[in-house]
């Protein structure tokens, strides 16, 4: 779940080759090169666009998903910038519920702090079923409106679209979940985590998808259910 990373020397090491290149190949007298170079980009020279997520559940249109990663970052209002550190495996708590009346469809991830110091919650929650550890679910397009930052006893929320009315599904009776922690490079592994007597198993259809920690329960819902 390692996002790659461009420094900006890359980009500025190679301005300066395009600068040395177009030096040795400008124009003479009679309207040629000097020196016979051709008169093209050097080879290596990448392109500075950058990948953005989905964050999401309606990601946008593309042809292959982007893989999340421990080290993505959401829009500017998703991650704030909240002092407190990244909330890990023995930081938080998570318990899991359904909506009334969805008939199963959607999913409540709720984390709580247990510890006496507050955490960060970044991006979205790392999900996996069965055995695609290495394959979370995508994003859904649902920013939080402030960094989700919660302190001892404090609550964020996430929610997960699981399936679709008449999709074809599977049962699971627990799931993996991982936390982004932008300050690491390490790769995030998910831990298993069983889900609460009131749901006990879900139903995973072939496209779910899950939105951006909150800290507004409200808002997770507004994102869940506008889903499709």
């Amino acid at each position: 779940m390692r996002a790659a990373r461009r420094s900006w020397k890359t980009y500025a090491l190679g301005a300066a080759a395009v600068a040395a290149l177009l030096s040795s190949t400008a124009c003479g007298p009679d309207g040629g090169t000097e020196g016979g170079a051709a008169s093209r980009a050097p080879s290596g020279t990448t392109s500075a666009s950058a990948t953005t997520q989905p964050a999401d559940p309606s990601p946008s249109p593309s042809t292959e998903a982007p893989q999340p990663s421990a080290t993505t970052s959401a829009s500017p209002s998703a991650t704030g910038s909240g002092k407190a550190p990244a909330c890990g495996d023995k930081d938080v708590s998570i318990g899991t519920s359904y909506w009334a009346h969805d008939s199963g469809q959607h999913l409540l991830i709720t984390a709580t702090n247990v510890t006496d110091k507050p955490c960060t919650l970044y991006n979205y929650p790392f999900v996996t079923f069965g055995q695609d550890a290495d394959s979370p679910l995508t994003p859904m397009e649902s920013p939080a409106k402030s960094v989700a930052t919660i302190g001892p006893k404090g609550k964020a929320y996430a929610g997960v679209k699981l399936f679709l009315g008449g999709e074809k599904t599977d049962a699971h009776k627990s799931f993996g979940i991982a936390y982004a922690d932008p300050s690491s490079t390490e790769n995030g592994s998910p831990i298993d985590v069983a889900f609460s007597d009131e749901v006990q198993f879900v139903n995973v259809g072939r496209n779910p998808s899950v939105t951006f920690w909150n800290l507004d329960r409200s808002e997770v819902e507004r994102f869940v259910f506008k889903a499709r």
